[in-house]
Protein backbone atom coordinates (compact mmCIF):
# COMPACT_ATOMS: atom_id res chain seq x y z
CA UNK A 1 0.00 0.00 0.00
CA UNK A 2 1.28 3.63 -0.36
CA UNK A 3 0.34 7.04 -0.97
CA UNK A 4 1.89 9.78 -2.23
CA UNK A 5 -0.32 12.33 -0.60
CA UNK A 6 -1.16 13.67 2.77
CA UNK A 7 -3.43 15.54 4.28
CA UNK A 8 -2.33 18.99 3.26
CA UNK A 9 -3.07 18.17 -0.43
CA UNK A 10 -6.87 16.65 0.36
CA UNK A 11 -9.80 18.88 0.39
CA UNK A 12 -10.78 20.59 3.33
CA UNK A 13 -13.64 22.59 3.67
CA UNK A 14 -13.53 25.88 3.87
CA UNK A 15 -9.98 25.83 2.71
CA UNK A 16 -8.52 26.67 -0.54
CA UNK A 17 -8.17 23.74 -3.28
CA UNK A 18 -4.16 23.41 -4.22
CA UNK A 19 -2.88 25.49 -6.73
CA UNK A 20 -1.41 22.38 -9.59
CA UNK A 21 1.91 21.94 -9.43
CA UNK A 22 3.72 23.21 -12.45
CA UNK A 23 6.94 21.35 -11.65
CA UNK A 24 4.32 18.19 -11.59
CA UNK A 25 1.84 19.58 -14.25
CA UNK A 26 4.75 19.94 -16.97
CA UNK A 27 6.32 16.38 -16.09
CA UNK A 28 2.90 14.95 -16.71
CA UNK A 29 2.59 16.70 -19.57
CA UNK A 30 5.86 15.55 -21.10
CA UNK A 31 5.04 11.98 -19.82
CA UNK A 32 1.43 11.74 -21.63
CA UNK A 33 3.07 13.47 -24.90
CA UNK A 34 4.33 9.73 -25.80
CA UNK A 35 0.41 8.62 -26.52
CA UNK A 36 0.37 11.37 -29.13
CA UNK A 37 2.44 8.36 -30.94
CA UNK A 38 -0.90 6.24 -30.95
CA UNK A 39 -3.32 9.14 -31.68
CA UNK A 40 -0.82 10.00 -34.91
CA UNK A 41 -1.01 6.83 -36.17
CA UNK A 42 -4.89 6.28 -36.21
CA UNK A 43 -5.36 9.89 -38.00
CA UNK A 44 -2.96 9.07 -40.65
CA UNK A 45 -4.05 5.36 -41.49
CA UNK A 46 -7.94 6.60 -41.15
CA UNK A 47 -7.26 9.08 -44.31
CA UNK A 48 -4.27 6.48 -46.23
CA UNK A 49 -6.59 3.45 -46.15
CA UNK A 50 -7.93 4.62 -48.92
CA UNK A 51 -4.92 5.37 -51.11
CA UNK A 52 -2.98 2.67 -49.94
CA UNK A 53 -5.93 0.53 -51.36
CA UNK A 54 -5.72 2.16 -54.58
CA UNK A 55 -1.63 2.47 -55.25
CA UNK A 56 -1.04 -1.03 -54.25
CA UNK A 57 -4.38 -2.40 -55.39
CA UNK A 58 -4.67 -5.18 -51.68
CA UNK A 59 -7.84 -6.47 -50.61
CA UNK A 60 -9.97 -5.78 -47.46
CA UNK A 61 -8.18 -9.04 -45.36
CA UNK A 62 -4.73 -7.17 -46.17
CA UNK A 63 -6.24 -3.49 -45.25
CA UNK A 64 -7.33 -5.23 -41.72
CA UNK A 65 -4.01 -6.75 -41.22
CA UNK A 66 -2.08 -3.44 -42.06
CA UNK A 67 -3.99 -1.51 -39.62
CA UNK A 68 -4.36 -4.08 -36.83
CA UNK A 69 -0.97 -5.20 -36.46
CA UNK A 70 -0.15 -2.21 -34.88
CA UNK A 71 -2.48 -2.81 -31.98
CA UNK A 72 -1.91 -6.47 -31.84
CA UNK A 73 1.64 -5.68 -31.56
CA UNK A 74 1.16 -3.06 -29.00
CA UNK A 75 0.22 -6.02 -27.26
CA UNK A 76 3.70 -7.63 -26.37
CA UNK A 77 4.75 -3.50 -25.61
CA UNK A 78 2.65 -3.56 -23.07
CA UNK A 79 3.10 -6.81 -21.63
CA UNK A 80 6.97 -5.85 -21.67
CA UNK A 81 6.78 -2.28 -19.99
CA UNK A 82 5.69 -3.37 -16.63
CA UNK A 83 9.07 -5.19 -16.24
CA UNK A 84 10.77 -3.21 -17.84
CA UNK A 85 10.02 0.32 -16.07
CA UNK A 86 10.45 -1.97 -12.34
CA UNK A 87 13.92 -2.85 -13.71
CA UNK A 88 15.38 0.06 -15.64
CA UNK A 89 12.88 3.00 -14.54
CA UNK A 90 9.78 4.90 -15.70
CA UNK A 91 11.84 7.52 -17.44
CA UNK A 92 13.73 5.32 -19.59
CA UNK A 93 11.10 3.53 -20.46
CA UNK A 94 9.05 6.61 -21.69
CA UNK A 95 12.47 7.16 -24.27
CA UNK A 96 12.53 3.55 -25.22
CA UNK A 97 8.84 3.58 -26.21
CA UNK A 98 9.71 6.83 -27.99
CA UNK A 99 12.66 5.47 -30.16
CA UNK A 100 10.99 1.95 -30.85
CA UNK A 101 8.19 4.09 -32.52
CA UNK A 102 10.76 6.29 -34.22
CA UNK A 103 12.45 3.41 -36.24
CA UNK A 104 8.66 2.02 -37.06
CA UNK A 105 7.77 5.51 -38.44
CA UNK A 106 10.97 5.78 -40.23
CA UNK A 107 10.41 2.70 -42.13
CA UNK A 108 6.88 2.97 -42.46
CA UNK A 109 7.66 6.71 -44.20
CA UNK A 110 9.45 5.34 -46.87
CA UNK A 111 8.17 2.06 -47.27
CA UNK A 112 8.34 0.71 -51.09
CA UNK A 113 5.82 -1.99 -50.40
CA UNK A 114 3.22 -3.79 -48.70
CA UNK A 115 5.64 -5.72 -46.70
CA UNK A 116 6.91 -3.00 -46.05
CA UNK A 117 4.69 -0.88 -44.45
CA UNK A 118 3.54 -4.48 -42.22
CA UNK A 119 6.52 -4.50 -40.46
CA UNK A 120 7.58 -0.41 -39.74
CA UNK A 121 3.82 -0.78 -38.21
CA UNK A 122 4.81 -3.85 -36.16
CA UNK A 123 8.09 -1.94 -34.77
CA UNK A 124 5.77 0.87 -34.08
CA UNK A 125 3.66 -1.19 -32.56
CA UNK A 126 5.90 -2.31 -29.69
CA UNK A 127 6.41 0.92 -29.33
CA UNK A 128 2.54 2.49 -28.60
CA UNK A 129 2.15 -0.91 -26.42
CA UNK A 130 5.15 0.56 -24.33
CA UNK A 131 3.83 4.40 -23.98
CA UNK A 132 0.23 3.45 -23.18
CA UNK A 133 0.93 1.70 -20.27
CA UNK A 134 4.49 3.77 -19.03
CA UNK A 135 2.38 6.67 -19.17
CA UNK A 136 -0.47 7.00 -17.14
CA UNK A 137 1.73 4.93 -14.24
CA UNK A 138 4.33 8.06 -14.39
CA UNK A 139 1.73 10.55 -13.83
CA UNK A 140 -0.43 8.23 -11.64
CA UNK A 141 3.02 8.12 -9.19
CA UNK A 142 3.57 11.95 -9.02
CA UNK A 143 0.05 13.23 -9.04
CA UNK A 144 -1.77 14.49 -6.02
CA UNK A 145 -5.15 13.28 -4.80
CA UNK A 146 -6.63 16.67 -6.13
CA UNK A 147 -5.51 16.67 -9.50
CA UNK A 148 -4.98 13.37 -10.22
CA UNK A 149 -7.67 12.72 -12.37
CA UNK A 150 -6.50 15.82 -14.41
CA UNK A 151 -3.04 14.83 -14.95
CA UNK A 152 -3.66 11.00 -15.89
CA UNK A 153 -6.18 11.72 -18.42
CA UNK A 154 -3.35 14.02 -20.39
CA UNK A 155 -2.42 10.87 -22.33
CA UNK A 156 -6.00 10.54 -23.69
CA UNK A 157 -5.74 14.22 -24.89
CA UNK A 158 -2.46 13.45 -26.59
CA UNK A 159 -4.15 10.77 -28.32
CA UNK A 160 -6.95 13.32 -29.32
CA UNK A 161 -4.35 15.74 -30.43
CA UNK A 162 -2.10 13.28 -32.18
CA UNK A 163 -5.39 12.39 -34.52
CA UNK A 164 -5.72 15.52 -34.82
CA UNK A 165 -2.36 16.21 -36.35
CA UNK A 166 -2.78 12.62 -38.41
CA UNK A 167 -5.37 13.74 -39.94
CA UNK A 168 -3.78 16.76 -41.00
CA UNK A 169 -0.30 15.48 -41.98
CA UNK A 170 1.19 12.08 -43.52
CA UNK A 171 4.18 9.10 -42.80
CA UNK A 172 6.67 11.46 -44.10
CA UNK A 173 6.09 13.53 -41.23
CA UNK A 174 5.21 10.11 -38.94
CA UNK A 175 9.45 10.30 -37.24
CA UNK A 176 8.66 14.42 -35.65
CA UNK A 177 6.50 13.33 -32.75
CA UNK A 178 8.76 10.11 -31.55
CA UNK A 179 11.77 12.55 -32.43
CA UNK A 180 10.62 15.70 -30.01
CA UNK A 181 9.66 13.17 -26.88
CA UNK A 182 12.90 11.45 -27.24
CA UNK A 183 14.39 15.23 -26.38
CA UNK A 184 11.63 16.46 -23.97
CA UNK A 185 11.90 13.34 -21.87
CA UNK A 186 15.34 14.69 -20.87
CA UNK A 187 14.18 17.23 -18.67
CA UNK A 188 11.81 14.89 -17.10
CA UNK A 189 12.39 13.43 -13.68
CA UNK A 190 12.26 10.10 -12.67
CA UNK A 191 9.19 8.74 -10.95
CA UNK A 192 10.00 9.05 -6.87
CA UNK A 193 8.07 6.01 -6.06
CA UNK A 194 10.70 3.85 -8.02
CA UNK A 195 13.36 5.62 -7.10
CA UNK A 196 12.40 4.86 -3.51
CA UNK A 197 11.98 1.27 -4.10
CA UNK A 198 15.47 1.00 -5.54
CA UNK A 199 16.47 2.96 -2.02
CA UNK A 200 17.78 6.40 -3.84
CA UNK A 201 16.16 8.05 -1.44
CA UNK A 202 17.98 11.11 -2.00
CA UNK A 203 17.29 11.39 -5.64
CA UNK A 204 13.77 10.52 -4.13
CA UNK A 205 13.45 13.04 -2.14
CA UNK A 206 14.45 16.07 -4.12
CA UNK A 207 12.13 15.29 -6.81
CA UNK A 208 8.87 15.09 -4.21
CA UNK A 209 10.33 18.49 -2.85
CA UNK A 210 9.52 19.98 -6.25
CA UNK A 211 6.25 18.46 -6.85
CA UNK A 212 5.02 19.37 -3.43
CA UNK A 213 3.99 23.03 -1.90
CA UNK A 214 5.87 22.83 1.13
CA UNK A 215 8.84 21.41 2.65
CA UNK A 216 6.48 19.83 5.30
CA UNK A 217 3.92 18.61 2.87
CA UNK A 218 7.26 16.84 1.05
CA UNK A 219 8.98 15.32 3.97
CA UNK A 220 5.53 13.31 4.75
CA UNK A 221 5.32 12.35 1.43
CA UNK A 222 8.65 10.89 1.37
CA UNK A 223 7.82 9.10 4.74
CA UNK A 224 4.99 7.60 3.80
CA UNK A 225 6.48 6.68 0.68
CA UNK A 226 9.16 4.79 2.32
CA UNK A 227 6.62 3.41 4.70
CA UNK A 228 4.77 1.46 1.52
CA UNK A 229 7.97 0.64 0.05
CA UNK A 230 9.38 -1.02 3.42
CA UNK A 231 6.46 -3.79 2.79
CA UNK A 232 6.98 -4.99 -0.48
CA UNK A 233 8.31 -8.26 -0.34
CA UNK A 234 10.99 -10.28 1.86
CA UNK A 235 13.60 -8.74 -0.89
CA UNK A 236 15.53 -5.89 0.06
CA UNK A 237 14.11 -3.05 -1.24
CA UNK A 238 16.87 -1.15 -3.33
CA UNK A 239 17.25 -4.53 -5.28
CA UNK A 240 12.80 -4.74 -5.93
CA UNK A 241 12.67 -5.78 -9.42
CA UNK A 242 8.79 -7.07 -9.91
CA UNK A 243 9.98 -10.20 -9.40
CA UNK A 244 7.08 -13.06 -8.80
CA UNK A 245 4.38 -10.24 -9.29
CA UNK A 246 2.91 -11.59 -12.58
CA UNK A 247 2.25 -14.56 -9.81
CA UNK A 248 0.82 -13.01 -7.55
CA UNK A 249 -1.57 -11.01 -9.68
CA UNK A 250 -3.02 -14.17 -12.13
CA UNK A 251 -2.18 -16.86 -9.87
CA UNK A 252 -2.74 -16.35 -6.19
CA UNK A 253 -4.41 -12.75 -5.59
CA UNK A 254 -6.20 -11.51 -2.55
CA UNK A 255 -9.76 -10.83 -2.99
CA UNK A 256 -9.05 -7.60 -2.86
CA UNK A 257 -6.10 -7.45 -5.43
CA UNK A 258 -8.63 -10.02 -7.82
CA UNK A 259 -11.17 -7.25 -7.53
CA UNK A 260 -8.87 -4.75 -8.52
CA UNK A 261 -7.27 -6.89 -11.79
CA UNK A 262 -11.06 -7.36 -12.75
CA UNK A 263 -11.80 -3.99 -12.32
CA UNK A 264 -8.89 -2.55 -14.33
CA UNK A 265 -9.17 -5.21 -16.90
CA UNK A 266 -12.76 -4.67 -17.62
CA UNK A 267 -12.44 -0.90 -17.99
CA UNK A 268 -9.80 -1.89 -20.74
CA UNK A 269 -11.78 -4.74 -22.23
CA UNK A 270 -14.79 -2.50 -22.53
CA UNK A 271 -13.20 0.23 -24.13
CA UNK A 272 -11.93 -1.23 -26.72
CA UNK A 273 -14.76 -3.51 -27.63
CA UNK A 274 -17.37 -0.54 -28.03
CA UNK A 275 -15.37 0.09 -31.67
CA UNK A 276 -14.72 3.12 -31.26
CA UNK A 277 -10.77 2.39 -32.68
CA UNK A 278 -12.46 0.94 -35.60
CA UNK A 279 -14.99 3.60 -35.99
CA UNK A 280 -11.76 6.07 -36.24
CA UNK A 281 -9.91 3.90 -38.39
CA UNK A 282 -12.17 3.25 -41.01
CA UNK A 283 -14.21 6.42 -40.61
CA UNK A 284 -14.12 7.12 -44.40
CA UNK A 285 -15.84 3.88 -45.16
CA UNK A 286 -18.11 4.06 -42.43
CA UNK A 287 -19.16 7.61 -43.70
CA UNK A 288 -19.81 6.09 -46.85
CA UNK A 289 -22.05 3.54 -45.56
CA UNK A 290 -23.85 6.66 -44.39
CA UNK A 291 -24.12 7.81 -48.14
CA UNK A 292 -21.05 10.38 -48.29
CA UNK A 293 -18.92 9.45 -51.03
CA UNK A 294 -16.55 12.94 -51.85
CA UNK A 295 -13.56 12.29 -50.89
CA UNK A 296 -12.73 16.03 -49.52
CA UNK A 297 -15.77 16.01 -47.70
CA UNK A 298 -15.12 12.39 -46.39
CA UNK A 299 -11.94 13.81 -45.05
CA UNK A 300 -13.15 17.13 -43.56
CA UNK A 301 -15.49 15.46 -41.54
CA UNK A 302 -12.75 13.29 -40.05
CA UNK A 303 -10.90 16.72 -39.56
CA UNK A 304 -14.20 17.84 -37.62
CA UNK A 305 -14.42 14.86 -35.38
CA UNK A 306 -10.50 15.26 -34.73
CA UNK A 307 -11.11 18.64 -33.01
CA UNK A 308 -14.75 17.71 -31.27
CA UNK A 309 -12.44 14.56 -29.15
CA UNK A 310 -10.04 17.17 -28.44
CA UNK A 311 -12.75 19.24 -26.85
CA UNK A 312 -14.70 16.96 -25.17
CA UNK A 313 -11.15 15.25 -23.99
CA UNK A 314 -10.77 18.32 -22.43
CA UNK A 315 -13.83 18.97 -20.95
CA UNK A 316 -13.17 15.32 -19.02
CA UNK A 317 -10.14 15.97 -17.70
CA UNK A 318 -10.86 19.24 -16.16
CA UNK A 319 -14.17 18.07 -14.45
CA UNK A 320 -12.91 14.62 -13.59
CA UNK A 321 -11.55 15.60 -10.23
CA UNK A 322 -14.62 17.64 -9.61
CA UNK A 323 -17.47 14.90 -10.44
CA UNK A 324 -15.69 11.94 -10.32
CA UNK A 325 -15.19 9.05 -12.50
CA UNK A 326 -18.69 6.98 -12.13
CA UNK A 327 -20.41 9.80 -12.90
CA UNK A 328 -18.62 10.51 -16.37
CA UNK A 329 -18.15 7.43 -17.08
CA UNK A 330 -21.94 5.95 -16.68
CA UNK A 331 -22.70 9.28 -18.59
CA UNK A 332 -20.26 8.77 -21.55
CA UNK A 333 -21.17 4.52 -21.69
CA UNK A 334 -24.82 5.44 -21.47
CA UNK A 335 -24.64 8.09 -24.42
CA UNK A 336 -22.56 5.74 -26.04
CA UNK A 337 -25.22 3.64 -26.27
CA UNK A 338 -27.98 5.53 -27.41
CA UNK A 339 -25.61 7.25 -30.16
CA UNK A 340 -24.51 3.62 -31.81
CA UNK A 341 -28.62 3.04 -32.01
CA UNK A 342 -29.16 5.79 -33.63
CA UNK A 343 -26.07 5.11 -36.35
CA UNK A 344 -27.37 1.68 -36.47
CA UNK A 345 -30.68 3.03 -37.04
CA UNK A 346 -29.38 5.35 -39.65
CA UNK A 347 -27.59 2.82 -41.24
CA UNK A 348 -30.27 0.30 -41.92
CA UNK A 349 -32.32 3.24 -43.60
CA UNK A 350 -29.64 3.73 -45.78
CA UNK A 351 -28.75 0.69 -47.01
CA UNK A 352 -32.78 -0.42 -47.37
CA UNK A 353 -33.35 2.82 -49.54
CA UNK A 354 -31.35 3.63 -53.02
CA UNK A 355 -32.39 7.16 -52.58
CA UNK A 356 -30.30 7.57 -49.44
CA UNK A 357 -33.15 9.93 -47.82
CA UNK A 358 -31.03 13.46 -46.41
CA UNK A 359 -33.03 12.32 -42.72
CA UNK A 360 -30.69 8.97 -42.47
CA UNK A 361 -27.66 10.77 -43.32
CA UNK A 362 -27.83 13.59 -41.52
CA UNK A 363 -28.49 11.18 -38.35
CA UNK A 364 -25.76 8.93 -39.11
CA UNK A 365 -23.18 11.81 -38.93
CA UNK A 366 -24.98 12.98 -35.62
CA UNK A 367 -24.80 9.61 -34.47
CA UNK A 368 -20.93 8.96 -35.32
CA UNK A 369 -20.03 12.92 -33.68
CA UNK A 370 -21.97 11.71 -30.47
CA UNK A 371 -20.59 8.32 -30.52
CA UNK A 372 -16.88 9.48 -29.96
CA UNK A 373 -18.12 12.46 -28.32
CA UNK A 374 -19.50 10.63 -25.35
CA UNK A 375 -16.65 7.87 -25.43
CA UNK A 376 -14.36 10.61 -25.14
CA UNK A 377 -16.09 12.63 -22.38
CA UNK A 378 -16.08 9.30 -20.16
CA UNK A 379 -14.65 5.53 -21.00
CA UNK A 380 -11.48 7.21 -23.05
CA UNK A 381 -9.78 9.34 -20.82
CA UNK A 382 -10.98 7.40 -17.71
CA UNK A 383 -9.59 4.19 -18.26
CA UNK A 384 -5.88 5.11 -18.40
CA UNK A 385 -6.52 7.20 -15.26
CA UNK A 386 -8.79 4.30 -12.89
CA UNK A 387 -6.39 0.93 -14.02
CA UNK A 388 -3.22 3.10 -12.96
CA UNK A 389 -4.29 4.89 -9.86
CA UNK A 390 -6.14 1.30 -8.47
CA UNK A 391 -3.39 -1.26 -8.66
CA UNK A 392 -0.88 -0.72 -5.14
CA UNK A 393 2.32 0.28 -5.59
CA UNK A 394 4.00 -3.41 -5.55
CA UNK A 395 1.74 -4.17 -8.50
CA UNK A 396 1.03 -1.12 -10.50
CA UNK A 397 3.61 -1.11 -13.08
CA UNK A 398 2.71 -4.84 -14.05
CA UNK A 399 -0.84 -4.67 -13.40
CA UNK A 400 -1.53 -2.11 -15.49
CA UNK A 401 0.70 -3.89 -17.96
CA UNK A 402 -1.64 -7.04 -17.79
CA UNK A 403 -4.60 -4.48 -18.43
CA UNK A 404 -3.81 -2.29 -20.96
CA UNK A 405 -2.36 -5.93 -22.64
CA UNK A 406 -5.88 -6.88 -23.07
CA UNK A 407 -6.81 -3.57 -24.16
CA UNK A 408 -4.76 -3.76 -27.00
CA UNK A 409 -5.47 -7.13 -27.65
CA UNK A 410 -9.22 -6.10 -28.12
CA UNK A 411 -8.59 -3.04 -29.95
CA UNK A 412 -6.61 -5.38 -32.79
CA UNK A 413 -9.27 -7.83 -32.82
CA UNK A 414 -11.77 -5.48 -33.74
CA UNK A 415 -9.59 -3.44 -35.79
CA UNK A 416 -8.75 -6.71 -38.32
CA UNK A 417 -12.05 -7.83 -37.92
CA UNK A 418 -14.37 -4.73 -38.12
CA UNK A 419 -14.52 -4.23 -42.39
CA UNK A 420 -14.83 -8.45 -42.58
CA UNK A 421 -17.85 -8.50 -39.77
CA UNK A 422 -19.76 -5.35 -41.06
CA UNK A 423 -19.42 -6.68 -44.95
CA UNK A 424 -21.00 -9.99 -43.87
CA UNK A 425 -23.58 -8.47 -41.85
CA UNK A 426 -23.89 -4.90 -42.37
CA UNK A 427 -22.66 -1.97 -40.29
CA UNK A 428 -25.95 -1.09 -38.93
CA UNK A 429 -26.09 -4.59 -37.39
CA UNK A 430 -22.55 -4.26 -36.32
CA UNK A 431 -23.52 -1.08 -34.77
CA UNK A 432 -26.47 -2.60 -32.86
CA UNK A 433 -23.51 -5.33 -31.21
CA UNK A 434 -21.60 -2.58 -30.38
CA UNK A 435 -24.79 -0.91 -28.38
CA UNK A 436 -25.42 -4.25 -26.55
CA UNK A 437 -21.81 -4.75 -25.44
CA UNK A 438 -22.02 -0.91 -24.05
CA UNK A 439 -24.93 -1.57 -22.10
CA UNK A 440 -23.16 -4.36 -20.46
CA UNK A 441 -20.58 -1.95 -20.20
CA UNK A 442 -22.81 0.64 -18.31
CA UNK A 443 -23.69 -2.28 -15.72
CA UNK A 444 -20.37 -3.44 -15.42
CA UNK A 445 -18.92 -0.23 -14.08
CA UNK A 446 -22.11 0.80 -12.06
CA UNK A 447 -21.78 -2.70 -9.98
CA UNK A 448 -18.19 -3.43 -10.10
CA UNK A 449 -16.06 0.01 -9.90
CA UNK A 450 -15.95 2.17 -6.86
CA UNK A 451 -15.36 6.08 -6.81
CA UNK A 452 -11.48 7.05 -6.43
CA UNK A 453 -12.32 11.11 -6.89
CA UNK A 454 -10.03 12.50 -4.28
CA UNK A 455 -8.85 9.36 -2.47
CA UNK A 456 -4.85 9.04 -1.94
CA UNK A 457 -4.14 5.72 -3.74
CA UNK A 458 -3.64 3.78 0.05
CA UNK A 459 -7.48 4.70 0.72
CA UNK A 460 -8.12 3.58 -3.28
CA UNK A 461 -6.66 -0.26 -2.40
CA UNK A 462 -9.26 0.08 0.83
CA UNK A 463 -12.16 0.39 -1.30
CA UNK A 464 -11.77 -3.09 -2.88
CA UNK A 465 -10.72 -4.66 0.04
CA UNK A 466 -14.92 -4.44 0.69
CA UNK A 467 -17.40 -6.37 -1.42
CA UNK A 468 -17.90 -3.64 -4.25
CA UNK A 469 -21.91 -3.52 -3.36
CA UNK A 470 -20.87 -2.15 -0.20
CA UNK A 471 -18.99 0.27 -1.26
CA UNK A 472 -20.50 4.15 -1.31
CA UNK A 473 -21.38 4.72 -4.69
Amino acid sequence: MDSLENSSSRDVPGARKPVLNKYAFAAALLASATSILLGYDIGVMSGAIIFIKENIHISTIEVEILVGSLNVCSLFGSLLAGKTSDLIGRRLTIVLAASTFLVGAVLMGFAPSYPFLVAGRVIAGVGVGYSLMIAPVYTTELSPATSRGFLTSLPELFITLGILFGYLSNYILAGAPAAAICLGVLAMPESPRWLVMKGRYGEAKKIIQKISHTMEEAESRFQEIKIAASGLDSENSSQFSGKGVWKELLLTPSPSLRRILIAAVGINFFMQASGNDAVVYYSPQVFKAAGIHNKRHLFGITVIMGISKTFFVLVSALFLDRFGRRPLLLLGTLGMVFSLVGLGLGSKFLAENNSEPTWAIVLSIIAVCAFLSFFFIGIGPITWVYSSEIFPMKYRAQGTSVAISVNRLVSGGVAMSFLTIANKITFARVFFILAGIMTMATIFFYILLPETKGKTLEEIEGLFEARPSDVEN
